[in-house]
């Protein structure tokens, strides 16, 4: 093989674009985005791909103080090409503190908006204002989902009526015309088929244990399915934190008193996860606020049938007749409706066969 001169080899690296992807509040979800897309994006010919993630602790400090920490970060001194960050970054202040992200094209990526969450908590006014500032700095706006995309648009225009006066006109149609949706991408494929079904039915519930995933919606159902002579058994896993939705207790000691009760708490190996998902018959949601839902994705690639809310981002990919408008329909679709499906929903759209391709044709638009 015939090696390259100095002078070519000088030539390659000014070829190379040098992109960079900021996730200022790296949890679970973000942090597998960022190193899917930077992996994706590293194996293409011409991008050097540098990442720089801050931990996921500290919620309204890390909100309020991303650009002040990245301002004075080294790897952001660097000449970038094009800059892809999460929408927790507090991109207006950032390119108004450091002098070099002021020209660079900022891609934005939402996972989720300030918009959509229920409850009010303290705060919530100063974060959605800052998601539309940051959404107009950047050059383009990217939503994981069409409903992430809707509901941010519809709640910064809402809030914007609001405003006692001086709001300049076209602001919200500004952000509409430079975004697009490019869900995550999954890493896995699925199975093809659900899971045989058999007694007893197998449930498993795997979110974050906190009341934006819906425990209470949740202990609702689980209540109706002990009413029934449906055999089943519920299994509870999902990341946890200190404080625990009390909702989450009753169940577990619901299900105990009937041997109803599979597995609990959070599967630290992946592999462990992906497992006793293809263990399971159906994945359950009972979210209040979902701009993708990877964790029912994940169940439909291992061999669940999803029973979900008829709301959020579930109506872009699960079946009508698999998402419930209330409880009491939840468990109908428990007892009943999932015993008669035969197929899996598709989720060609979120492989990367698909995904890659649209990352690749962003990028290149810009450098």
């Amino acid at each position: 093989m015939a090696s390259h001169s100095r002078a070519e080899g000088a030539l390659l690296d000014m070829a190379m674009k040098n992109l960079l992807i900021l996730s200022p509040f790296d949890g679970l979800s973000h942090r597998f985005w960022r190193e899917n897309v930077g992996e994706w994006l590293a194996q293409q010919d011409d991008y050097q791909v540098t990442q720089v993630a801050l931990p996921a602790r500290y919620f309204a400090w890390r909100h309020r103080g991303n650009s002040l920490t990245y301002s004075r970060h080294p790897e952001l001194d660097g000449e970038w090409d094009l800059v892809i960050a999460t929408s927790m970054t507090d991109l207006s202040s950032l390119r108004g503190l450091n002098a070099s992200m002021r020209d660079v094209p900022v891609v934005l990526y939402f996972h989720e908006n300030q918009f959509a969450y229920p409850g009010h908590d303290f705060g919530l006014l100063e974060r959605q204002i800052t998601n539309i500032y940051s959404a107009l700095s950047a050059n383009h706006v990217v939503f994981n989902s069409e409903f992430n995309r809707r509901t941010f648009l519809e709640g910064a225009e809402a809030l914007l009526k609001k405003m006692p006066d001086e709001v300049p006109k076209g602001v919200v149609q500004e952000i509409s015309d430079k975004s697009s949706v490019i869900p995550v991408a999954l890493d896995l494929d699925a199975v093809g088929a659900p899971n045989r079904l058999d007694s007893p039915l197998k449930i498993i519930w795997n979110h974050r244990w906190e009341h934006d995933k819906g425990p209470d919606r949740l202990l609702t159902i689980v209540q109706g399915l002990l009413e029934t002579d449906l055999e089943f058994q519920l299994s509870l896993v999902g990341e946890q934190f200190r404080e625990q939705p009390s909702e989450m207790i009753m169940i577990m000691d619901m299900l105990k008193a009937k041997y109803a009760l599979g597995e609990t708490g959070f599967v630290e190996s992946r592999e462990a996860y992906l497992n006793l998902l293809g263990e399971h018959h159906v994945v359950l949601s009972t979210a209040r606020q979902e701009f993708q839902g990877l964790s029912i994705m994940e169940g439909i690639c291992q061999g669940c049938l999803p029973v979900t809310p008829d709301d959020l981002s579930y109506v872009e990919y699960v079946p009508e007749e698999l998402r419930y408008s209330s409880e009491q329909d939840a468990v109908h679709i428990l007892t009943t409706v999932v015993q008669q499906q035969s197929e899996l929903p598709s989720l060609d759209l979120y492989q990367w066969q698909a995904v890659g391709p649209a990352w690749n044709k962003l990028v290149d638009g810009f450098i």
